[in-house]
């Protein structure tokens, strides 16, 4: 069974940095393109950068320049690097996987940005 845990949340004031990590269990790691995705109070759970089996990088265009995803395949360890954090990246932050057309989420990890 496909099991995903992150960790690394926490209160940060505006223009600090956070990373968080993701652990995978369940599932062979290294061929798994990883994502993550983060839900404010009120809105639509939005994707944030994904990271391939390759190690190709995307990004929300609102995160560009400010977090970098990387992996760690032999810890089965996705991360989110933050930096220059803003208020608007509040939020609760899920790691996500695909394996057999079946998506896998997290249980989440709050992020709290005060300005």
């Amino acid at each position: 069974q496909v099991q995903l845990v992150e960790s690394g949340g926490g209160l940060v004031q505006a223009g600090g940095s956070l990373r968080l990590s993701c652990t995978a269990s369940g599932t062979l790691f290294s061929v798994r393109t990883m994502d993550w995705y983060r839900q404010a109070p009120g809105k639509q759970r939005e994707l944030v950068a994904t990271i391939t089996s390759s190690g190709n990088t995307n990004y929300a265009d609102s995160v560009k320049g400010r977090f970098t995803i990387s992996r760690d395949n032999a810890k089965s360890t996705v991360y989110l690097q933050m930096n220059s954090l803003k208020s608007e990246d509040t939020a609760v932050y899920y790691c996500h996987l695909v394996k057999l057309n079946r998506d896998y989420w997290g249980q989440g990890t709050q992020v709290t940005v005060s300005s």
